[in-house]
Formats: structure tokens, C-alpha cells, sequence
């Protein structure tokens, strides 16, 4: 496997960002008590280039460790603005969402490629072990004024394996510092990482664990996504890349992690021991100050690590940052491809930065749909028990159907038909008797459960798609005037006086 792919190697992939001029290498000494992370803020809030924190007070002994921040925001430039994403799998800095996503979700219809295990790796160069490790005293990011605690897993993955070792799962969930040899974070259900924990409470034992910092960027996307129970990443992001990944033992358990990983944490995720943990500036752009609650505790036995590595941070909030990135994407890649599968005529599907991770708006081919004959009221209903019955469809809250003429990538288009297509209550289909996502403010701190219901299909198809067709046109500047003036205006844009256009 070459090391020099930036889908299969984090180093490739940060070498690839200094070559797209998309990387701020920061040699003066920076505080990781906020410090890093206030710059990171305002690079996502910014769309600017991501920080590589190369002089982190407190790194100094270990070598433990460089911060890249905003692994995978979006840039400013419109023919990049993706380029992020694009670069995690291995694609041009050009290549749309559409060809991300469609990248992304190829290996579900292909056979697996499973890993290749070697002897050693990057990963094993430098270890440290048992009273050695201190986690209280590593450059760990403080990353809200406001969080309980200073947060070292913010897009790390986690690897944890079923007891029969049929299923080894990698997923990303916030974890926190406790003390000097553990985390505390999150373990929810229904996600995979609670339900192979449940596996090993009913063996009666502590789950063998691990945590892989600065993995493979294409592992973290899948690791991102609502694979199917039972379905190991590893071989799913094989097929992706068409490449076998190198995964190596680890020392103190018998996981594999990848081994060109930056970072990994060896130990266990406890089945009966919890702490205190959070609050944290959330991916819905929320603090509750003071509130916290009670998670598992994972314990770090052992820790090794690459020359020189780099821990990635996501200091996450309001958009536009990896939670809208990639959650909320390949949450929709998902939905899409389920609707597909379920033969509804769903084209493209995608979560609107705008929406937090909370829609997924559908653009339906409306010339199938008259072919179906079906109503409006079924076809919400049809598309509301799909989607808000499969784990797919957990994190979302409102699905927002539109039309041919929308583009389900740009936020203002949505926008545009949700709020002038779908009639409040008329177009709409509730559901209160489904699971919610209760790190949602209006779940966790609303007017109703935390984790039943909260869920809407908002129908922006106009009665005439189901029957006719369209029966206007968009007064816009594509649609309201002449090619021939069209280019005329677009040729002479820039020497009018106004912003080039890319």
C-alpha cells in the first residue's frame, strides 16, 4: 500500500492540503487552552485555510503532540469548496458534493477488500505505558470557555470488536479527559459502539478498546457514516479506495488499528464505571453551561505514536464545520441510497449546512413520481416510514422533499422551496412516535421527550408535480433573460468593477 495516497495516509493528506495552498503552518508557541481553538473557530466561521498548530505549549515532552485544526471544513474559493472533503478520499480539490458522496457510498455494492495485517507501522515508533501516562499533562485542547472539561477525541476513531470478533466497529464519539489514565464520553444508543458494548455486559466484561488518532482520512469519513449493523469498516473502506488497508496489533489487546495512525490509545471501555462528563459546545452550536451527565469510562493503558504526530481537532459549533461536513452529508448519502434501494424516486439527497445536521432535504425525479400515481399524502408517508424507522435516519429530523428544478446542494435553494412550496401543516407529516436524537436543543431541552418523536416529512412539491408538472418559471438570472445577453453579461463581469467570478 503506498504511503503517499491522502486518502490511506493522514500525512499524504496534510502534505496534499500545503500543496492545494490550503494549510497555515503556525511555528510560535500557542496555548491549547483555547487558544488553538479560537483560531480554528474563526478559520471554519471564515472558510479560511486549515491551521497546523506546530508549537503547542506543553508538547514538548513525549513529543506529544502537533494539532491540525479544521481536518475537513470548507474552503472559500467556489471551484474548491470542497476540496477538503474531496482530498479525505483521494479525489481532485475540484470534485463536487455530489461526486463525494457518490464516492463515498460506492463500496456498499461492492465485495469488501479486506485489511492486510503487517508486523509494525509508523504508529508503534514512540510508546508510552501504564504509570508513564499522564494524560492531564499532553497539550490536550480546551476548545469552549464553557465545556467541563478539556476535549482530546473530537475526530479520533474509536475501534472496538463484537466478543465473537464477527464485527469490528469504527465510529467517532466525543471523549474528555478525566485524569492522568482516562476518558469519559459519549456512549449512545443505538450507535454501534453502545451496542458492542452491550455485547460485552451480558459476557459480564470491560470491552477491549482502542483510539486511532490521525487514521487513514477515507477511515474517518466511513467511520462517520450509518454503515449497516454487523458491517466492519475496514473492508468497507477497502472497496472505497480499492486498496487494502495496512492495519498492525495492537500491544495490549487484540484490535487492529491502522498502521500509519498518528496517535492510538490501547485499553478498555468500561460496561459498569461512569464519570461526570461535559458539558461541550456541541454539533448543533450549543453550550449548556454547568450541565453534564454521566458516560462510560474508557481507561488508556498504553499509548504509542509516530514521529513528530499530529492530533486532528474538530472545535466544532455553528457551521460550518466537520459535523455539517460529514455527519450531516453522509447521513443524506445514506438516506439517498436507501430510497433508491426502496425503488422511491429520490435523485440526490443532502443535509444543508444551514440545518445543523438536523434535515435532509430529497430531490425527487417528479416525472417517476407522476409515473407512480401515488398521492401526496402517501408518498410523504412512504418516504417518513423508511427514513425514520432505519438508523439513518436518527440524527434527522425533518425531511424536506423538492422538486427537479432544486438543487439539494445549495442551501438557498432549498431554502427558496421550503419556504414557498410546502404550506405549514397542510404539506406536512409529523411523527411523534420515533426515536429522536436528544443531543438536539429542541429534544434535550424542549417541550416534549428527549428521545421520542421531534420528526417531520415537509413536503416542498407543489400539487402540480404529482400531476402535470411544473407551471412557472424561476425569475432569476438563469432562467429570466437571452443566452446571448447572459454571456455578454458574464464576459464583461469583472472589468465592471465586480468580484471575479470563479
Amino acid at each position: 500500500m503506498s504511503d503517499f495516497n491522502p486518502a490511506i495516509s493522514f500525512r499524504s493528506f496534510v502534505d496534499a492540503l500545503r500543496a492545494d495552498d490550503d494549510l497555515v503552518e503556525i511555528n510560535e508557541p500557542i496555548d491549547p487552552n483555547l487558544e488553538a481553538a479560537a483560531i480554528t473557530r474563526l478559520v471554519y466561521e471564515n472558510d479560511d485555510k486549515a491551521p497546523l498548530f506546530n508549537n503547542l505549549i506543553g508538547m514538548k515532552e513525549h513529543g506529544l503532540f502537533r494539532i491540525l485544526g479544521a481536518p475537513n471544513s470548507l474552503r472559500s474559493s467556489k471551484k474548491e469548496r470542497y476540496g477538503r472533503l474531496a482530498r479525505h478520499l483521494g479525489l481532485p480539490p475540484t470534485t463536487g458534493m455530489r461526486e463525494i458522496l457518490r464516492k463515498m457510498t460506492s463500496a456498499s455494492t461492492l465485495a469488501p477488500i479486506e485489511p492486510t495485517v503487517v508486523t509494525t507501522g509508523p504508529c508503534k515508533e514512540n510508546s508510552i505505558e501504564g504509570d508513564e501516562i499522564d494524560l492531564t499533562a499532553l497539550p490536550v485542547p480546551m476548545i469552549h470557555k464553557d465545556d467541563g472539561g478539556r476535549y482530546i477525541q473530537t475526530y479520533g476513531m474509536h475501534v472496538v470488536q463484537s466478543p465473537d470478533g464477527s464485527w469490528t466497529n469504527w465510529s467517532i464519539a466525543r471523549a474528555m479527559v478525566h485524569d492522568k489514565r482516562h476518558l469519559v464520553g459519549l456512549v449512545i444508543e443505538p450507535q454501534h459502539i453502545w451496542q458492542i458494548q452491550q455485547m460485552w455486559k451480558r459476557e459480564g466484561r470491560d470491552v477491549p478498546w482502542a483510539l486511532a488518532f490521525g487514521v487513514p482520512p477515507a477511515a474517518i469519513m466511513a467511520s462517520s457514516m450509518p454503515i449497516p449493523d454487523g458491517v466492519s469498516e475496514a473492508g468497507y473502506v477497502g472497496a472505497m479506495t480499492g486498496s487494502s488497508l495496512e492495519l498492525v496489533k495492537c500491544d495490549t489487546n487484540n484490535l487492529l488499528v491502522p498502521a500509519n495512525s498518528e496517535i492510538v490509545f490501547e485499553g478498555t471501555l468500561s460496561i459498569t464505571e461512569t464519570a461526570t462528563e461535559g458539558p461541550f459546545g456541541e454539533m448543533h452550536g450549543y453550550v449548556f453551561p454547568g450541565e453534564s451527565h454521566p458516560w462510560p469510562v474508557y481507561t488508556v493503558n498504553k499509548i504509542t505514536y509516530r514521529t513528530d504526530p499530529i492530533l486532528p481537532m474538530s472545535a466544532c459549533g455553528r457551521l460550518t464545520d466537520e459535523t455539517q461536513t460529514m455527519i450531516g452529508a453522509l447521513a443524506a448519502a445514506e438516506i439517498g441510497r436507501l430510497c433508491k434501494e426502496a425503488g422511491l424516486p429520490v435523485v440526490d439527497a443532502f443535509s444543508p449546512f444551514e440545518s445543523q445536521v438536523t434535515w435532509v432535504a430529497l430531490r425527487i425525479d417528479t416525472e417517476k413520481l407522476r409515473a407512480m400515481k401515488v398521492s401526496p399524502e402517501d408518498f410523504r408517508k412512504k418516504v417518513g416510514d423508511l427514513i425514520f424507522n432505519h438508523k439513518a435516519g436518527y440524527t434527522i429530523h425533518r425531511l424536506v422533499l423538492v422538486g427537479d428544478d432544486i438543487d439539494v446542494y445549495d442551501g438557498k435553494d432549498i431554502m427558496w422551496a421550503f419556504s414557498t412550496r410546502c404550506r405549514p401543516g397542510t404539506d406536512e407529516l409529523f411523527y411523534q412516535d420515533v426515536r429522536g436524537f436528544p443531543l438536539i436543543p429542541y429534544m434535550s431541552h424542549g417541550s416534549a421527550s428527549p428521545v421520542r418523536g421531534g420528526k417531520v416529512v415537509s413536503d416542498a412539491l407543489l400539487p402540480c408535480e404529482y400531476t402535470m408538472g411544473r407551471t412557472w418559471v424561476a425569475a432569476d438570472f438563469k432562467n429570466s433573460y437571452p443566452e446571448d445577453l447572459k454571456a455578454k453579461v458574464l464576459q464583461k463581469w469583472d472589468t465592471l468593477g465586480f468580484k471575479k467570478l470563479d
